[in-house]
Order: structure tokens, then C-alpha cells, then sequence
């Protein structure tokens, strides 16, 4: 079985600190994502990147 975090606490995954330093962000939002096995074993690898990604707004959701 895998082991759980310690702490009950949600832990950051991945920041894009590039866009505070290219933009000037008015307002940040906080959200969740639903992830594929692959994308989680990536994560807990350490080898998550947002430097070329974006957002999409649809239907009152954002898509990554």
C-alpha cells in the first residue's frame, strides 16, 4: 500500500512564479485538478512543468 502524507494538509504541487515576473497579476485564484494515474506518478516524481502551458475558460470551467 502506498503511504500517505503526514499532516492532513494540501501540499503545493507546482508554481508558475515565471507569470509573476512576465505579468502583473491582479488576482490569483487557488484551484484543484483531476489527474490520470500517469500525470500523478509524474507529480510525486518531481517532474511537473507549467512553463508552456495555459488556461481555457469554458462553460464557467478552467481547463489547463
Amino acid at each position: 500500500m502506498a503511504k500517505h502524507a503526514k499532516g492532513g494538509g494540501s501540499n503545493t504541487i507546482a508554481l508558475n512564479r515565471r507569470a509573476k515576473f512576465d505579468y502583473h497579476l491582479e488576482k490569483t485564484f487557488e484551484a484543484g485538478m483531476v489527474l490520470e494515474g500517469w500525470e500523478v506518478k509524474s507529480i510525486r516524481a518531481n517532474q511537473a512543468q507549467l512553463s508552456d502551458s495555459y488556461v481555457l475558460v469554458r462553460d464557467g470551467e478552467a481547463w489547463l
